[in-house]
């Protein structure tokens, strides 16, 4: 069996047991606790050193790069809809690609916007290679489930981005399913952090289709959505992630012309 199969078993068994935030990729790094912590708290210490801001740099015009290499056949729909968005947002996007961030990347840059900045697990910074180079500098910020990290720098740091109006990229599915078509149940995340710290989500969900022996991908904006101020946190933190997902399968449904089902279908995964 292939790794591309082994990958296409382990989805078919996480969506059978109904478990859409399981790990299907195959090596990814396993971390102890004081390894994650290693990672994100020498994160935070490199960010402020004159090498952590050359590698940056470095790693930002090599994704930039691999973005418009990627991107030259990737469409956009639905741009204008962020009309009323002049500041910083979260973004939210279907998780299926190490590579699918180039379509939200294009979005930022059709905003006007010089960089994405993307959310990642900390595992993501112990690859190696040009993905581990580029995971730990081309404007990542790693989480963690460390509740200090979380709280004393994460959302600081975080807020920082939005307030300067960047957008930030958040995958609400959190684990990554190569060439998995279909909408997955949402985790709450990035919805938290819009509601707390009062900014708008921008929706996104990408279609992926194969003309030609080649994957084509569809970046496809649905509406922003916004945190009521006279609700709590907890109240929008709900209502965001389940109106963003409401929207995603809608989505899903006309762009693939039929009614989200998650049994599992050979054309559910195109590589």
């Amino acid at each position: 069996m292939t790794d591309r199969e082994k990958v296409i078993e382990n989805i078919k068994k996480a969506v059978s047991d109904g478990d859409f935030h399981r790990k299907v990729e195959l090596n990814d790094p396993v971390l102890t606790r004081e390894e994650k912590d290693k990672i994100v708290f020498g994160y935070l210490k490199k960010r402020k050193t004159l090498s952590y801001k050359i590698k940056s740099f470095t790693a930002r015009r090599m994704a930039n790069v691999l973005t418009s290499a990627i991107t030259k056949t990737t469409e956009i729909k639905g741009l204008e809809k962020l009309q009323k968005i002049h500041g910083g947002a979260i973004v939210t996007s279907n998780h299926f690609s190490p590579t699918e961030n180039t379509a939200p990347r294009l979005l930022a840059w059709r905003k006007g916007k010089k960089r994405l900045n993307v959310v990642c697990e900390e595992t993501n910074l112990a690859m190696s290679g040009i993905i581990g180079f580029l995971m730990n500098y081309a404007d990542t910020i790693p989480i963690t489930d460390n509740l200090h990290y979380m709280q004393k720098s994460f959302t600081p740091l975080l807020k920082s981005l939005l307030d300067k109006g960047e957008y930030v990229l958040i995958y609400p599915e959190r684990e990554m399913w190569t060439g998995y078509r279909k909408p997955r149940p949402l985790m709450e995340g990035a919805y938290y952090f819009a509601s707390k710290l009062s900014v708008p989500i921008v929706p996104c969900f990408v279609e992926i289709r194969k003309e030609k022996e080649k994957v084509v991908h569809t970046l496809h904006v649905l509406d922003p959505l916004f945190p009521n101020p006279e609700k709590s946190v907890s109240e929008n933190c709900r209502e965001l992630a389940s109106r963003d997902y409401e929207m995603k399968v809608k989505a899903y449904e006309e762009i693939y012309n039929k009614k989200l089902d998650y049994s599992f279908e050979e054309e559910d995964v195109v590589i």
